[in-house]
């Protein structure tokens, strides 16, 4: 499918509502499963992600009753027999998280995906099961795990993505044992670490840093149900939040002010380049300011790049992103992606390995005669569109239906901000 992304006039302005969380989202469905009794999930948003989870969770071990913007996740306290493998669809997250926790099923659980998913990097995952000499098969095809993890002392890079060691921390505490992870510095993304611990411990299960590099996972844990609303997501308020920031007129809410969630960043790389707005309880609301280029360190926030590097083109001067090389195993290489989409509507950028230079050149843009491709990349999709509305260009983009993945309603929840969206094919 195609949409032409435009403005519905002269003006942006109005008011959007961020979607929930999806890092949380996935956590809270997870420790649901894994409680043994009834948990009510409020403020979901049924991406096809989070749908892989909730699926995943059916499969393995809960009863799931799905609502408009809820989910009744009843944790059966016992693991099901599988007769399928487990569909991750293209969530990595999914994957990730679910890898340590079938080790606690007590039998084969294969696993596969779409789309990039199975290319996406295991490597953390396989050398720990060797090490167990536990069985760990990856191929285009899928995955496939079999052993008992053992409790104990567990080493790895700390510069890896967090979903690995998030999946540990979901499936170590309730081995019989206590657990150690050491991380090797640094330690990249650790507000998802953090966040992850945070859902677990509304679920009852504890853990503690020793020290800024070293979790101690106490054993013999259980999760225990409860009720868990989810908060609403900056990564996905990233791309109103920098249209607000160009454009001025934009109010975001339902993103809380005190939070664990990393992307929450983007409020002071805004803020840096110059962007003018309001905090509240209720929301964030923008004001049209002259926005400079700066540098940015994407180690904790990898999420944040695609629609960054549209705002670097909107600064006077030059925004350096550092730290991005995770960008290039997601959905699509996005640094190539965005770089490719970008210069095809006039941008100025380049990239060497994980570090991006954006030139500001917002009087050079331009539609192309053709379509953009969102290379099956929701946020590449949505990034483009934000393009669209904050130039004023009408850009056509492919895979638009890509925005499913982790926020269905996008060209929807836009529309009230003076976006016009046609569809084709």
């Amino acid at each position: 499918m195609t949409a032409t992304i435009k403005r519905a006039s002269d003006q942006i302005s109005g008011t959007i509502t961020a979607p929930p969380s999806k890092s949380m989202a996935h956590r809270a469905v997870l420790c649901a499963a894994l409680a043994e009794g009834r948990s009510h999930i409020t403020n979901l948003e049924f991406s096809k992600d989070i749908s892989a989870t909730l699926g995943a969770a059916a499969q393995l071990c809960a009863n799931v009753h799905t609502g408009r913007d809820d989910a009744v996740v009843e944790g059966l306290g016992h693991f099901l027999p599988l007769a399928a493998p487990v569909d991750c669809c293209e969530s990595g997250s999914t994957l990730r998280f679910l890898i340590p926790i079938a080790s606690l099923t007590g039998q084969e659980v294969s696993f596969t995906g779409r789309g990039r998913l199975m290319e996406r990097p295991q490597s953390v995952y396989e050398t720990l099961y060797r090490e167990q000499n536990l069985r760990f098969e990856q191929s285009s095809a899928g995955l496939t795990v079999e052993g008992a993890l053992t409790p104990g002392e567990y080493r790895l890079a700390g510069n890896v993505s967090s979903q690995f060691i998030s999946g540990l921390l979901f499936a170590l505490p309730l081995l019989s044992g206590d657990s150690t992870l050491h991380l090797i510095p640094p330690v990249e993304s650790r507000s998802y670490i953090d966040m992850t611990r945070a859902v677990q411990a509304a679920f009852g299960v504890q853990s503690r840093w020793l020290d800024e590099n070293t979790l101690f996972l106490p054993g013999n844990q259980h999760y225990h149900p409860c009720d868990y609303t989810v908060e609403g997501d900056y990564s996905q308020a990233a791309f109103p939040a920098v249209l607000g920031a160009v454009c001025g007129g934009v109010t975001i809410t339902g993103l809380a002010p005190e939070t664990l969630q990393g992307d929450a960043v983007l409020l002071d790389i805004l803020r840096r380049c110059g962007a003018q707005f309001t905090r509240t309880e209720s929301g964030v609301a923008f004001e049209k300011a002259p926005l400079h280029g700066v540098d940015i360190d994407l180690a904790d926030c990898p999420d944040l790049g695609p629609v960054l590097m549209v705002l670097g083109l909107l600064c006077e001067g030059t925004t350096v992103i550092r730290n991005a090389e995770r960008l290039r195993l997601k959905e699509s290489d996005r640094i190539a992606a965005m770089e490719a989409e970008l210069r095809a509507c006039g941008g100025v950028l380049e990239s060497e390995g994980g570090t991006i230079t954006v030139h500001g050149c917002a009087d050079k843009l331009h539609a192309p005669a053709g379509t953009l491709h969102g290379h099956n990349d929701h946020r590449v999709v949505m990034s483009l569109a934000v393009l669209a509305l904050s130039t004023g260009l009408a850009l056509t983009v492919d895979d638009a239906e890509a925005i499913t993945k982790s926020w269905p309603n996008f060209f929807d929840a836009i529309k009230p901000l003076g976006a016009e969206v046609e569809y084709a094919g």
